[in-house]
């Protein structure tokens, strides 16, 4: 079933009170465009991209998002209706159009990979999926400046985004739409002339960004990650970065610095990407023999790329042998310069397995690593 995303960024996001559209201002050093952009680009539900952007807009955001082979740019309306009905006719007119179609406010970057799979499950069982948050508030109805009655919160929902549909109800509901008519959202396009759309929970850090002071950023996250070479054939081991004479090397395709291919792993899975595996295949030529610590610089930049700079790290080595702790303040200087960060910000403990299992027989050496990342001010 091919899913389609549309992401309505055709506003001028004026109560933001930015020179230009707020889509376009940095959280982290990276877009709220791109981030949110990014979010549904690593889904691997979503076939699709499209855009709807504003003409004054429209070179700004190619730039944004050159980098995304599945995303395409839509001339944006007057209107977010206007934007979603031009997104979904321009899919009506491909050879193949989706089945399914999820619309996503551009001003919503945290929206969690878990969101956007329980929207795509739950419109391919319902066929229709709106995130919705119970309000938890009192709710009132004012009327100059007064309150004029209540509303009963135990009915009450704050809807947010994704919101999926199927694709030809969806596309139908918005051609019956009427000129003097305009709606906040799709699910009520939807309610009025299809049926009452379906409702699966929502998360509180899935905010829409409005105002300046939404968009204060201060968001520090962590990672684990671990790694284990049996030993083979050779003459030294290369851990950290530092080469260490040795009766016998480690198995791999790199250069086999477990160390540092537990950091990399700690620092992908902090900042929500896929493993080294995926960035740095063992069946690729290219990475043969390669070093770990370029490639540990490699993944400094997927996360600049992602907005998030490394604040400090963690690691523990467990082996036999050889002895380690001679080597681990060396290590420490090669792990902070390809991270970019202080020496200090750089723990590296050293122990045996006291005889058990395959490290106290000396089969091999693992690495755990635990990292703190953070947003790039």
């Amino acid at each position: 079933m091919k899913i389609a995303l549309v992401i309505p960024a055709a506003g001028s996001g004026a109560r933001a009170g930015f020179p230009q559209n707020k889509i376009l201002q940095k959280l982290g050093g990276v877009t709220v465009l791109r981030r949110t952009v990014s979010a549904f680009a690593r889904n691997e539900n979503i076939a699709d991209i499209l855009v709807c952007v504003r003409p004054e807009d429209e070179e700004a955001v190619r730039r944004e998002l050159k980098s995304f082979c599945n995303v395409r740019l839509c001339r944006g309306g007057e209107t977010r209706t206007a934007s979603v009905r031009n997104a979904l006719e321009t899919l009506a007119a491909l050879p193949a159009p989706p089945d399914y179609v999820l619309i996503h406010d551009a001003a919503r970057p945290y929206v969690s990979q878990k969101i956007i799979d329980d929207c795509v499950q739950t419109v391919r069982s319902h066929g229709s999926a709106v995130c919705a948050l119970p309000c938890t508030d009192t709710l009132v109805r004012a009327k100059f400046g007064r309150i004029a009655g209540s509303i009963d919160r135990a009915d009450a929902y704050a809807l947010q985004t994704p919101q999926g549909f199927g694709f030809a109800d969806l596309c139908a509901a918005y051609r019956k739409i009427q000129p003097n008519e305009n709606f906040t959202d799709d699910s009520s396009v939807y309610a009025k002339y299809v049926a009452p759309p379906c409702l699966f929970p929502g998360d509180r850090r899935n905010v829409k960004l409005t105002f300046r002071e939404d968009f204060a950023m201060d968001e520090t996250r962590t990672g684990i990650g671990a790694d284990t070479h049996a030993f083979g054939a050779g003459d030294h081991i290369v851990l950290g970065g530092v080469r260490i004479a040795h009766c016998r090397g480690l198995l791999a395709h790199s250069d086999g610095d477990v160390l540092v291919h537990a950091v990399m792993d700690a620092l992908l899975s902090a900042a929500g990407l896929a493993d080294i595996g995926h960035y740095f295949p063992d069946t690729d030529p290219q990475y043969e023999g390669a070093n770990s610590l370029a490639l540990l610089a490699r993944v400094r930049e997927l996360l600049a790329g992602e907005g998030f700079a490394v604040g400090n790290l963690s690691a523990a080595i467990v082996a036999e042998q050889p002895k380690i702790a001679p080597h681990v303040n060396k290590m420490k200087a090669n792990l902070a310069e390809a991270l970019q960060i202080p020496a200090q910000n750089v723990g590296i403990t050293a122990g045996t397995n006291e005889g058990l299992g395959y490290l106290g027989r000396g089969e091999g050496i693992t690495a755990i690593a635990s990292v703190q990342i953070r947003t790039i001010s």
